[in-house]
């Protein structure tokens, strides 16, 4: 029996609306078909589709407007196929650390790189956008006192930041901003007005003045030549740092990362702090901050002289009481319970300074009180550093993460710490953990004990991210292959969902010299 045309007409008009949602479903299905998978190992992309959409992208970038909506579609096509494998295996997240360049701003360049990462099966990207004394926004409008990295003729508008971000959620990229923290760089060192901003040891040196050895870096691209640290207790390091992520969260970036949560590692001897003199705490700031610790005059007293000649002698002692000596107590004038007004000296305990309680007692004499205060208030410095900018980023609902090595927290001897003093045991257990498991000993085992022991450090729903370093299918530099790492820390910490790879360039060196040239 033949349809009304009043019911044809209802039946185009459904099916109009539900095209969309029928075409969708109709590629999801292909998509995961066993015959049509575009997923292989480790959430790869097939080698076939990964060259039909190179091809596409190729195409599109001649101006052929058809190629370039099957290539949108194709990147959504993708996005969902790696979204899917994600999903179903371990570790659920994925991320890899990206560095860009100048000659990334080249048409087409961007997309090509984003491609190749999804194509990897990554879902999420490490941006760098501070580090070296640089930041990657736009030279026309970047309000930091750090130059950018687009300094190229005629890159000056270019946001190389803003459009990594847009692209890669085009392709189910979740892109982290990743940035340095108290080493604001060399370049800053030598601004005019921010002398007085620089963290300062006993010696009256800076990072810079220092006896580093300034040919020195590690695997991981820490040159100490340039490094240029700051006083966290320094009301402009704290503004700048403030502009600056400001300008960063204004690009909306999935997360933002902060590395370099710490102090300097010095190199031999100076990689032990082991007298106060070794503490980057000498700045006008941080001196201000210390004393304020003490509760009492005569405890002030003790404190200025002990950071000034680096220890306390019994005549020291008798001199302050003989400067702040003790009240008597009226006979009738005052009730039982009342107090001298000059007490014995007081500074914070455990209890108004957090740092305290992670730091076991090294004795009760003056010296060992007052060590013990002084690498607890270096320590808060940083605490408080991080806290102060992470809330911000919290509040915009995305996650805030703190990079620290795991060995840097370390106790050394019967009083000396690791001179980079980071506390990450105290860190906020509402941000993410990143510990870079960067051990080198042949095997997975050193890795794997990096991470184990942040593990079993940290609160009970802590989200552990571990950052591991090297390559796929092969050793490189003593570090056994990404997947035997991956596959090792998984099965010794189950609760791991996410690690994240260093890096890009890591992975990729010849195009990574290829896109520093422009090639």
């Amino acid at each position: 029996m033949a349809k009304s045309p009043i019911a044809l007409n209802c039946f185009h008009r459904l099916l109009s609306l539900y095209k969309p949602m029928l075409v969708a479903l109709l590629l999801s299905l292909l998509a995961t078909s066993p015959g049509r998978s575009q997923t292989i190992a480790y959430c790869r992309l097939s080698p076939e589709a990964i060259a039909e959409k190179e091809t596409l992208r190729q195409t599109a970038l001649s101006g052929d407007s058809n190629a370039q909506q099957q290539y949108n579609q194709i990147l959504i096509q993708h996005a969902q196929a790696v979204y899917r494998c994600r999903q179903q295996s371990r570790p659920q997240n994925q991320a890899l650390w990206l560095r860009l360049y100048s000659c990334d701003a080249q048409p087409g360049a961007l997309e090509k790189l984003l491609d190749d990462i999804i194509n990897k099966g990554y879902n999420q990207v490490y941006l760098e956008v501070f580090y070296d004394a640089q930041v990657l926004l736009p030279a026309a409008n970047n309000p930091t006192p750090w130059p950018s990295v687009m300094r190229s003729p005629g890159l000056e508008q270019v946001d190389l930041m803003a459009q990594t971000i847009e692209k890669g959620r085009q392709r189910g990229l979740q892109v982290y901003a990743w940035m340095f923290m108290l080493n604001f760089g060399y370049t800053y060192t030598l601004l005019p007005n921010r002398a007085g901003v620089l963290a300062v040891n006993g010696s009256g040196e800076t990072t810079v003045t220092a006896n580093l050895d300034g040919t020195a870096s590690n695997d991981f691209g820490e040159s100490y030549i340039n490094q240029g640290f700051v006083d966290p207790y320094h009301p402009t390091a704290r503004q700048d740092f403030n502009t600056l992520l400001n300008a960063v969260l204004r690009r909306r970036p999935s997360g933002v990362l902060f590395d370099y949560v710490r102090y300097p590692r010095g190199l031999g001897p100076q990689s032990v702090a082991s007298r106060v003199k070794d503490l980057w705490i000498y700045g006008d700031a941080s001196q201000s901050a210390l004393l304020q610790r003490a509760n009492n005059d005569r405890g002030r007293e003790l404190l200025q002289r002990y950071v000034s000649q680096g220890f306390l002698t019994e005549n020291d002692v008798n001199q302050i009481n003989q400067k702040y000596p003790e009240q008597a107590q009226p006979q009738e004038a005052q009730p039982q319970e009342a107090q001298p007004q000059e007490k014995p000296p007081l500074w914070h305990d455990e209890t108004a300074l957090p740092a305290l309680s992670g730091i076991p007692s090294l004795g009760n004499t003056f010296n060992q009180q007052l060590w013990r205060l002084s690498v607890a208030h270096a320590q808060q410095g940083i605490l408080d550093f991080l806290n102060m900018f992470s809330q911000p980023v919290q509040s915009r609902g995305i996650p805030a993460g703190a990079v620290f090595f795991p060995e840097a927290n370390r106790r050394v001897g019967e009083q000396g710490f690791d001179s980079r003093l980071q506390p990450w045991d105290r860190f906020s257990s509402a941000i993410e953990w990143h510990p870079m498991a960067y051990g080198v000993c042949g095997t997975t085992s050193c890795i794997v004990e990096q991470v184990a022991t942040v593990a079993n450090r940290a609160q009970p729903g802590t989200k552990i991210i571990p950052a591991i370093a090297g390559d796929w299918g092969k050793s490189i530099k003593n570090r056994p292959p990404l997947e035997h790492q991956m596959r090792d820390i998984i099965n010794a910490i189950p609760q791991i969902q996410s690690i994240s790879h260093y890096s890009y360039d890591w992975q990729e060196p010849q195009l990574t010299r290829d896109r520093q040239s422009c090639r």
